[in-house]
């Protein structure tokens, strides 16, 4: 394989010293908050800008650690990285000096495998390292790489690395994934966008990330449609062009705060919030008794009204876009621990993704996990304060949930997880109203 020099990285990514929440519950939030760009378009975005030398601007991105290191692995590869305003990145991907995504980069953020697909089908070859992220369950990215294959890719796994090749370019050809996968969607077509000929991608995933990621495409000169609710084509193209794009909001950060004031009893207006992706979860709290009204760009939620033992018992089920995202789970466990009655979770998508309930089981949650897909929830719970440890980024940002709700002072460990996908999610909450410090972890 061409441009392959020795193994000498020289990445050293910023280990932030570890940091916890210190969270005096039991104050309703109020007031207006504004939606950040959403974390899970940010990244995908960054990637497609390696399909052209040209300038490719982004707005709204969020200030997140996931960004800065997406960021850093960019620029270390070769590529020019501007970042001259808040929530502003530029991106001119000219050349890249080589194609290696190192274990340092991929154990620190599992999204550094969209690299993958734009990577070689714009410089027809690239070495990856198998990623990591938060555990929450296996992710295996073998549906990436059968896809890179489909179009023609030549592919080898060594000692923890992808080397893989495409001689000539890559070939337009039919992608099938076994089950839905978000980001095997967007690494297909992101190596479908240069390859020669149509390229289909079936089933592909529906979620609305994956949509911006296309519209943003499209100002690149690349010609992708949705043919169908979960059908892509592809037509390939020799080169795109730079173009400017506002990324979209973030609709787990949105489906945050509508359980935090749910959870303490307050009352918030979300600003730049798109109502129309967050149908699953409205009408799962439409169910469980909390009132919440859509704008055109906010949603008002006021639970100022309701009293202990007026939130509704309801059973959620995860589910690929347009049912209820696998990430909103925790948030709506903390709420369920609010709602009188027995509630049941079905966690459809990650076989971990529950064992963060025992976390919440430290500050007074009523929790049966009888397997690693289902838990029973059983309320009104009466919370208290107490010392908890955050184990992944969607788990995290809803034990501050949880100690928001709870009467007394909660220590959370590990927020370190939270700010890989949260903007100022400390000062957001404060500007609400909440108790919420950030320090260095005692523990």
């Amino acid at each position: 394989m061409a441009d392959a020099r020795p193994f000498h990285w020289e990445y050293h990514p910023e280990q932030p010293a570890p940091e916890a929440f210190r969270i005096e519950g039991g104050r309703p939030l109020r007031g207006t908050v504004g939606v950040s760009g959403a974390k899970n378009a940010a990244l995908k975005l960054l990637a497609a800008a390696v399909l052209t030398g040209e300038r490719c601007r982004f707005e709204n991105m969020p200030e997140i650690e996931d960004v800065r290191v997406m960021a850093e692995v960019l620029a270390d590869l070769g590529v020019v990285v501007d970042h001259p305003a808040p929530g502003v990145y530029e991106v001119a991907a000219g050349d890249v000096d080589w194609k290696f995504v190192p274990l340092e980069a991929a154990a620190k953020m599992r999204a550094s495998f969209i690299l993958l697909g734009p990577l070689l089908s714009r410089f027809g070859h690239v070495i990856i390292s198998n990623p990591g992220g938060d555990r929450i369950g296996r992710r295996p990215v073998n549906l990436h790489v059968d896809a890179m294959r489909a179009l023609g890719a030549d592919i080898a796994y060594r000692n923890g690395y992808y080397f893989a090749q495409a001689p000539g370019r890559l070939r337009g050809g039919d992608v099938t994934f076994p089950f839905v996968t978000v980001m095997g969607t967007e690494n297909a077509i992101l190596a479908a966008c240069l390859a020669e000929g149509t390229t289909t991608i079936r089933p592909a995933a529906q979620e609305p990330e994956v949509d911006d990621l296309i519209a943003f495409l499209v100002k690149m000169g690349a010609e992708v449609e949705r043919t169908l609710p979960d059908a892509i084509t592809v037509h390939g193209k020799r080169r795109l062009r730079g173009a400017a794009h506002t990324v979209m909001p973030d609709r787990i950060e949105t489906g945050t705060f509508l359980v935090a004031a749910a959870v303490t009893g307050g009352r918030l207006t979300l600003e730049n919030a798109a109502c129309q992706h967050s149908g699953a979860l409205v009408e799962v709290l439409a169910r469980a008794g909390v009132p919440v009204s859509c704008g055109q760009h906010a949603i008002e939620v006021d639970a100022s009204g309701l009293r202990p033992g007026d939130l509704r018992a309801v059973d959620i089920e995860t589910a690929p876009y347009p049912l209820l995202a696998t990430d909103l789970q925790p948030n709506l466990c903390v709420l369920l621990t609010q709602a009188s009655g027995t509630s049941h979770v079905h966690e459809a998508i990650f076989e971990d993704r529950l064992e963060w309930l025992s976390e919440l089981r430290k500050l007074g949650a009523d929790v049966d996990i009888p397997d690693p897909h289902h838990a029973s929830i059983r309320g009104p719970a009466r919370l208290h304060g107490a010392e908890a440890s955050i184990g992944d980024l969607r788990a995290g940002a809803s034990l501050i949930l949880a100690a928001l709700a709870a009467e007394g002072t909660s220590l959370i460990h590990g927020a370190h997880h939270v700010h890989r996908g949260y903007e100022n999610i400390d000062r957001k909450f404060q500007q609400l109203g909440a108790s919420i410090v950030r320090s260095a972890d005692p523990a």
